[in-house]
């Protein structure tokens, strides 16, 4: 397990955007599998996006699809996710996950894949 550490969460319109943070503990962070989940008032967390091995293949929900980007940073253990035209629905807490095995093939879209979670973040985005 790793500290995962969110930043860059904040109120924004409709239609802006943000760029949230996560700083990883540990020394591998390039083997690591990154996803960031979120979890919105009154509902079930829900995957937003993953990044295997800082870049090999990368994966989105329908719902976030060609709006966010996750990219990764080995010098700075941090992965980081773009949000671009942000809507009212995106208002959740997000969470920063990984997946520490080296080269995993876990994680991904399964939240029981990651080994070590974030406090979260709050994005909030008015109408």
């Amino acid at each position: 397990q790793v500290q995962l550490v969110e930043s860059g969460g904040g109120l924004v319109q409709a239609g802006g955007s943000l760029r949230l943070s996560c700083g990883a503990s540990g020394r591998t962070f390039s083997t690591y599998t990154m996803g960031w989940f979120r979890r919105a008032p009154g509902k079930e967390r829900e995957f937003v996006a993953a990044i295997r091995w800082s870049g090999a293949s990368t994966a989105y929900a329908d719902s976030v699809k060609d709006r966010f980007t996750i990219s990764g940073d080995n010098a700075e253990n941090t992965v980081y996710l773009r949000l671009n035209s942000l809507k009212p629905e995106d208002t959740a807490v997000y969470y920063c996950a990984a997946d520490t095995s080296p080269y995993s093939n876990r994680g991904g879209r399964d939240p029981g894949g990651y080994d070590s979670w974030g406090q979260g973040t709050q994005v909030t985005v008015s109408s």
